[in-house]
């Protein structure tokens, strides 16, 4: 796999909960949490979709016209997507931390990233999420886990599977 293009984003909580994301090469998108926990997303080049966190640290966009994308949050603020991309979250602890061990590594880090896949089935989605489910739930009644949270926006901490980074950053 050759090196991924980096793209930093910030988020802004809005006061109606929802998040306002500028990305590094100009994009913008406009998220918020359904009921059914996807996070709906709409950007400023009229496309839609939404982002799920199946489990096992890999996330599931789908844009409005069908077409899926899988990542993998690989810590420290970063998600590595299918498409050659690496998102990297500037508003959060972890991802401040993440530019700095970097830059120490010198590159280190985005070298030891594990691609995600290319293709899940429905049941090997539904196995991810059942799978995500179980760790939560053994994670909020004392069974391990940090908790995420600590960078402003715990409620938007995504992945909730007890091994986050709390970066919450979701893509």
């Amino acid at each position: 796999m050759t090196a991924p293009r980096e793209v930093t984003y910030t988020d802004e909580l809005l006061a109606d909960r929802t998040v306002h994301r500028r990305y590094s090469d100009g994009r913008q998108e406009w998220r918020s949490r359904e009921p059914s926990g996807l996070v709906a997303w709409r950007d400023d080049g009229e496309r839609t979709g939404t982002d799920e966190a199946l489990g096992n640290r890999i996330v599931k966009r789908t844009y409005g016209d069908g077409r899926v994308v899988y990542g993998r949050d690989v810590g420290y603020g970063r998600t590595l997507w299918r498409d050659g991309v690496v998102t990297i979250n500037r508003s959060s602890f972890g991802g401040r931390v993440g530019a700095i061990l970097a830059a120490v590594a010198g590159g280190a880090l985005l070298g030891a990233m594990v691609a995600p896949p290319d293709f899940l089935s429905d049941t090997e989605e539904e196995e991810l999420r059942r799978q995500a489910q179980e760790h939560s739930a053994s994670s909020s009644s004392g069974g391990g886990g940090d908790g995420g949270g600590g960078d402003g926006y715990h409620d938007w901490d995504d992945d909730n599977d007890g091994d986050s980074d709390g970066d919450g950053d979701f893509g």
